[in-house]
């Protein structure tokens, strides 16, 4: 029996705009709701700096972003609104790529006796990737919703989805998922 928590990660308005599906957040606003539905928690990573990004200064990928973006106060910051938080769920801001890195999470999910993660997110090959990676090493049973991800690189997410992936997670879909939880 494994405790499992939904994680939606980077899913704030600057990179949900960067998604040509449009069909991207209304699909993974079904699993948030079947999770809720289900009482399993929601919790939500995402990307945030201090005006000035000072903890971003020493990173190759996050030191050239304009400052103002990912502050608070940033509407790029919010997350979509089609799967926004309800009030009393986890939003944990991390200040890099993996949603380990620079945050709590791993904090909020012990807490919580979470022992399962279903990751979900922008990109696949961003955060869905790294924060795989780390939490197959932290010990968490993992499985990925494949159409709750998205890449700018359909390629790079076929294979990461249907061949790196399966190797530490299930993959599967948002609908065999939800079926899975009655």
């Amino acid at each position: 029996m494994t405790n499992p928590a939904l994680l939606v990660m980077d899913v704030q308005q600057a990179i949900t705009e960067r998604v040509p599906d449009p069909g991207f957040t209304p699909r993974l606003a079904r699993a948030v709701a079947a999770a809720r539905a289900a009482g399993l928690p929601v919790v939500y990573l995402v990307l945030g700096f201090r005006p000035g990004h000072p903890e971003a200064k020493s990173s190759p990928s996050f030191s050239a972003l304009p400052d103002g973006t990912f502050v608070e106060g940033d509407p790029g910051a919010a997350i979509h609104p089609d799967v926004a938080p309800r009030p009393g769920e986890s939003i944990v801001t991390k200040k890099r790529v993996s949603a380990f890195a620079g945050s709590d999470l791993d904090l909020v999910l012990r807490g919580g006796g979470i022992d399962h993660l279903v990751l979900t997110g922008l990109a696949t090959s961003g955060v869905v990737l790294s924060t795989l990676r780390q939490a197959a090493d932290l010990d968490y049973r993992l499985t990925v919703l494949a159409d709750g991800c998205g890449d700018a690189d359909p390629e790079i997410h076929r294979v990461l989805t249907e061949k790196v992936f399966p190797r530490q997670a299930d993959v599967t879909t948002i609908d065999a998922w939800i079926s899975g939880l009655a």
